[in-house]
């Protein structure tokens, strides 16, 4: 197999290649951006081998969502996400001073392996002030790139550090009090042709799947310009214990396909998840793109094919 190739655009973005099809399968942007959309590192566009762009940068209806990221919407008080900010009784509100950033530090790596791209990241988490509230060793690796298949896969490893002297308490705006919000986390923001996209997961299907459990999550949407559709398939890593039961905090999926597609993982969906000074909070996901509108079965297929 033939490695990825990688453009590094210094102090603005990575560009990941696929050599047998010309394709660039993703950016990783790090460059700053405005304030008021939360500034942190997103990857965007993300493409299917077969060229079509499967996520969707600064929509009019949320400028903040930006491709996949890493995002808090709610920290202490504080808003790494984006935009308004949600207070339970008044609705959304426009507070910039809650609206904090995520720094680019430093890169540990940027390699093209035989097979696999890795992305070894340095960030900061910061507040509106700019105090230093959390670290970040961020990993991202790009691999399992299959024509036969037609499908490539993402992994992102987050391990966040508190830097406090007080505890970290991540939230989400259902944590706040508005029912079935419970957005946080790694974020995907699918471009607009995918409203109204089919949602899997092991045992049900349906937008009902909003704040449920599963070890895996596949959302298919149809392309507008090319014709066929595109699956994103998000799944746990075992030792994300997503279910809680080795006493992890538990995830549940926030997964809408109207008035737009998206999905998270949240890891704060009903109840804060607290981080003590000093400890580390760790979630490793994969993210496997596909041409075509997987079956269960298919993916199924897939995950036996491609154990953790």
């Amino acid at each position: 197999m033939t490695a990825p190739h990688i453009v590094h655009a210094h102090g603005d973005r990575i560009t990941v290649t696929d050599p047998a099809t010309g394709v660039e399968l993703l950016s990783y942007v790090y460059r700053t951006e405005a304030d008021w959309e939360a500034p942190r590192p997103y990857v965007h566009p993300v493409r299917t081998l077969a060229g079509d762009v499967v996520t969707d940068y600064r929509p009019n209806d949320h400028r903040w969502h930006k491709g996949l990221s890493l995002t808090a919407s709610h920290l202490s008080g504080a808003n790494l996400w984006g935009g308004n900010s949600y207070v339970h009784g008044e609705g959304y509100l426009a507070l910039p001073e809650r609206v904090g950033s995520m720094a680019h530090v430093a890169f540990d790596e940027v390699a093209a392996h035989e097979d696999r791209v890795v992305i070894a990241e340095r960030l900061t988490w910061h507040p509106h002030d700019g105090a230093l509230w959390a670290d970040e060793s961020r990993r991202i690796e790009v691999h399992d790139i299959d024509p036969e298949s037609g499908s490539w896969a993402l992994t992102w490893t987050s391990a966040i550090t508190n830097r406090r002297a007080e505890a970290l308490h991540f939230g989400s705006p259902t944590t706040a009090g508005r029912e079935l919000a419970g957005y946080t986390g790694l974020f995907w923001r699918g471009p607009r042709a995918f409203r109204d996209g089919r949602i899997l997961t092991p045992d049900a299907e349906g937008p009902d799947l909003m704040g449920r459990q599963a070890p895996w999550l596949a959302y298919s949407g149809e392309h507008d310009g090319t014709d066929g559709h595109a699956t994103l398939l998000f799944a746990h890593a075992p030792e994300n214990d997503h279910l809680g039961a080795q006493g992890a905090h538990p995830a549940h999926w926030f997964v809408r396909n109207e008035p737009f597609a998206a999905v998270a993982p949240s890891w704060s969906f009903y109840d804060e998840l607290e981080l003590a000074p000093g400890d580390t909070l760790t979630r490793r996901y994969r993210v496997v793109v596909a041409d075509g509108a997987w079956e269960r079965a298919d993916i199924v297929k897939y995950l036996e094919a491609h154990p953790w």
